[in-house]
């Protein structure tokens, strides 16, 4: 395996990493900056936005821009014209929640999470946001509902309990979005962190980067772990795969928190890795609206 940090973007709180595969360009977002970056890998050009509120993620739009769960609610984004259509608010009464990740099935339809910003309350819920514009919720009782993803037959749908260290299974009705009999695929020990954002490679395997573990791991479809990619910052955050083969895997990470002893010893910390690990994801979806 090979590792390069692509970009030593200092985020606060980096996540959300999704490849655009016709713009072959990665997008990210930083939490607490309160912007989304944009970085070609191959040629190094990158690009930087501001944004009005905190960004727990982004979706790629068919339609172009971007779908933003914002702080306070969904909206969509240029980054041409700077411009933010709002579209929901579901939690403007639960003003300690902000919408944190998300991900776009198959069908076009966006999975988010909102979670409590203290991160010690289960006030979280699981939307779905349907083409349609139609906003639903699935889900209730979370602190932090996070990495969201689909096996490679739409038959399972994986979502993190960052705060129970465990990523849960679901089974997944794809014509209809539904959702049912939950259950555990994995849990974190102790000693290896919080599982945070996640990805589904072509084989069917979870790839999980851990909070606070130093780590990324690969498990095999039966919730087993595969294999352990140790990474050279402590707060990795999220991970998605890209390049032309989608053979790359790109990983987001944070700074937040950390001392000024950690950072030294890490001084990668809030940068965007690239992975090569002998393995290939599946193409992103777009929200089709």
């Amino acid at each position: 395996m090979t590792l390069r940090c692509i970009w030593n973007a200092r985020t606060v709180l980096g996540e959300g990493p999704v490849w655009h595969p016709g713009e072959r360009r990665l997008y990210f977002v930083d939490i607490k900056g309160k912007a989304v970056h944009r970085c070609d890998p191959g040629s190094g050009v990158r690009a930087s936005f501001l944004l009005p509120e905190e960004p727990g993620c982004v979706a790629l739009r068919a339609r172009g821009g971007l779908l933003v769960a914002f702080r306070s609610g969904l909206s969509f984004f240029d980054p041409g014209s700077g411009s933010v259509v709002k579209i929901a608010s579901p939690e403007a009464n639960i003003p300690g929640n902000r919408f944190n990740d998300g991900k776009c099935d198959r069908r076009g339809r966006f999975f988010v999470g909102t979670m409590d910003d203290a991160e010690t309350d289960p006030t979280g819920s699981l939307y779905c946001l349907f083409p349609d514009l139609r906003l639903k919720r699935l889900l209730t009782g979370f602190v932090v509902p996070n990495g969201i993803g689909w096996s490679p037959d739409d038959r399972i749908m994986y979502l993190t309990d960052s705060v129970n260290r465990a990523i849960l299974a679901f089974s997944y009705a794809p014509d209809t979005g539904d959702i049912a009999d939950r259950r555990v695929f994995a849990t974190v020990a102790d000693d290896a962190g919080y599982p945070d954002g996640l990805t589904v490679d072509s084989e069917g395997c979870v790839w999980s980067a851990h909070w606070d573990g130093w780590r990324v791991t690969r498990y095999d479809p039966d919730g087993n772990i595969d294999r352990i990619v140790r990474l050279p910052v402590p707060r990795p955050t999220s991970c998605a795969f890209g390049g032309s083969a989608l053979d790359k895997l790109y990983v987001t990470s944070a700074s937040i928190g950390l001392s000024a002893a950690q950072l030294a010893a890490a001084p990668l910390s809030g940068g965007v890795f690239e992975l090569d690990v002998d393995a290939t994801g599946l193409p992103e979806p777009l929200f089709p609206g």
